[in-house]
């Protein structure tokens, strides 16, 4: 089984499907920080590479390939990215959401915690700050899927299963409605 894990910034996907590829016993894949990984190595923010995207495609196909080929190749893991559903279309595709406030306080706070923050992404200023900086990460993403793709990530019909996190009191109450839904669907 695959399990993929996609959603809108803040809303949880990385943490959650790093706790459900450990509670299943399985591989955890991560598109985000691999992006982040090829930013880096040029260096820029996520942000900035995301940019570059709109006009620059391949910052996008180096993650596509290896998320399909991954898909192709091995089984038995759980993979986070906004586009991993339609690189690994056999996969129980799974779409995180939360409110967009919501979302910039998470993303503002976990930067200032030791451990928590990526070395791909700036320093926000304040919560307002993380919310337009999202904001543009939105825009871009969407920009370049549909351009490359013709896809809209934010489609629940591309999911089977479509969490709004905004209001559950933890990564571990999302990652429990998961387990409990592939439990239901006899799929753990």
């Amino acid at each position: 089984m695959i399990i993929s894990i996609s959603g809108t910034p803040g809303s949880g996907k990385t943490s959650v499907a790093k706790y459900i590829a450990n509670e299943l016993g399985m591989k955890f894949y991560s598109i985000g920080e691999l992006r982040g990984k090829m930013a880096t190595e040029r260096g820029m923010t996520l942000d900035e590479f995301n940019k570059l995207g709109e006009s620059e495609r391949f910052t996008d196909e180096e993650a596509d390939a290896y998320q399909k080929q991954l898909g192709e190749h091995e089984d038995n893991f759980v993979i986070e990215g906004r586009l991993c559903w339609h690189f690994i279309p056999h996969s129980f595709k799974i779409f995180l959401t939360c409110d967009l406030d919501e979302a910039a306080r998470r993303v503002f706070k976990a930067r200032r915690d030791p451990g928590e923050g990526r070395d791909d992404e700036r320093m926000y200023e304040s919560a307002e700050d993380t919310k337009a900086q999202i904001k543009e990460r939105m825009a871009s993403d969407t920009k370049r899927y549909g351009q490359y793709y013709g896809l809209d990530y934010q489609n629940p019909d591309n999911y089977d299963l479509v969490i709004d996190t905004t209001n559950l009191e933890s990564m571990e109450a999302t990652a429990k409605r998961i387990l409990d839904e592939l439990k239901q669907r006899n799929l753990a």
